[in-house]
């Protein structure tokens, strides 16, 4: 069963081989996560969009994308393709995964991804 440490590790090695890889934990296995195709790519652009153009101006909290990786209670790391955290959960950005469960989660269904699999992650 891998850890985050595992995970960190591994992660340092890719980058190390000059791979640039994504890198969930789901239930102590390491997911290696693709890249998007294009159409949801700008869907998910454009919905964190509209997201911060309705919540920056009001400090309603904050919006991430895909890159920002999150910690569940399950010890499980996610990072959904675009997130919402209410303001005052979250301090000053960690320079690390936010131990927290978004209020928000947008997962993206891409040409390529399965439904089932979609819907065991969150």
């Amino acid at each position: 069963m891998m850890t985050l440490k595992d995970l960190e590790k591994v992660q340092k090695t890719f980058f190390e081989a000059g791979q640039d890889y994504q890198l969930e934990l789901e239930s102590g296995k390491i997911i290696i996560v693709g890249p998007s195709d294009i159409v949801s790519s700008e869907i998910g652009i454009r919905l964190s969009a509209f997201l911060f153009v309705w919540v920056n101006p009001r400090r309603l909290g904050r919006i991430f994308d895909s890159a920002g990786g999150f910690i569940l209670p399950d010890a499980n790391l996610t990072a959904p393709d675009v997130s919402f955290v209410r303001a005052g959960r979250i301090g000053q950005s960690p320079r690390y995964f936010a131990e927290l469960v978004p209020d928000l989660v947008v997962e993206i269904k891409s040409q390529s991804d399965r439904i089932k699999p979609l819907e065991k992650r969150f």
